[in-house]
């Protein structure tokens, strides 16, 4: 079986010195490895062709037989590494918490340890019949954090 630190030390010297960065690596026990990259402005699939031929030219299928795919974070997933929170700041997120909360909002601000999200709620203002929308922001330790993943509005 391909050793995944041995795929993971490939791409790391092929996305050296350029503003890629892996998200995740994955190797099955029939050998089909899965690399997810991304970078602040994109991956158009011409970088991801580059990267699986690089990956493809260092391995040998004389030796062991694999299936490679390369791809990009697409929209919608969760995210995996903290570069991806820094790429969505100023964007819509959807935060799941560990105790099984949800807020949608936008991610203010990332610091190592936890994320400010400002959220709209309706709450409950004394003298008033109809409850009133509020903002207010959130701030989150990465361990109260079950899953973050961006939202595309329209």
């Amino acid at each position: 079986m391909i050793d995944k630190k041995t795929i993971q030390g490939i791409i790391e010297k092929e996305i050296e010195n350029t503003d890629l960065y892996l998200v995740e690596t994955k190797v099955s026990s029939n050998n089909t490895i899965s690399v997810m990259i991304d970078s602040l402005a994109g991956v158009p699939i011409s970088t991801c062709i580059e990267l699986s031929r690089a990956i493809e030219g260092q391995l040998d299928r004389e030796i062991e037989d694999f299936e490679l795919q390369v791809s990009s974070a697409g929209i919608g997933q969760t995210f995996q590494v903290i570069q991806q929170y820094h790429k969505n700041i100023g964007k819509e997120v959807e935060v799941l918490t560990t105790d099984g909360n949800k807020f949608n909002g936008k991610l203010l601000v990332v610091g190592e340890n936890e994320i400010e999200v400002e959220i709209e709620e309706l709450v409950k203002v004394e003298g008033k019949k109809k409850k009133q929308l509020i903002t207010k922001t959130l701030k989150l330790n990465f361990e109260q954090i079950k899953s973050t993943k961006d939202i595309i509005t329209f």
